[in-house]
């Protein structure tokens, strides 16, 4: 697992990584009622807009974490975007095949991001 400042994550196998808002995300956010991304076969740059969430009390872009073109959407968080709020790590916003994994180095690992949100 790879963490943003921007708080998402991924998770990679081979040269596809599944994206995600952390728990801390959610946790500032509220109760999300509105999850959007861009279609698959969107391509995108790391740190590029890839969609946003927005809860009772806030609005946020998600960011890509990587360069990639976006392959699958999680069409569920469509439907009912609080699974978003009852597991973040779970439920996953979008899967991309990533162009550049060495971005991955430019990314936090569990006990750096943690370090990040404790400030």
């Amino acid at each position: 697992m790879y963490y943003t400042k921007d708080h998402e994550w991924i998770s990679v196998k081979g040269d596809v990584g599944t994206v995600g808002i952390t728990d801390h995300a959610q946790s500032q956010l509220g109760d999300i009622v509105f999850c959007e991304t861009e279609a698959p076969g969107s391509v995108l740059s790391a740190g590029e807009t890839a969609g946003a969430v927005e809860s009772v009390k806030a609005a946020s872009d998600i960011f890509s974490p990587v360069s990639g073109e976006i392959l699958e959407v999680n069409d569920a968080l469509a439907e009912d975007p609080s699974l978003l709020n009852a597991d973040p790590g779970k439920h996953w916003l979008f899967t991309i095949r990533l162009s550049d994994p060495a971005e991955l180095d430019d990314l936090m690992d569990g006990d750096d991001y943690a370090e990040y949100c404790r400030g």
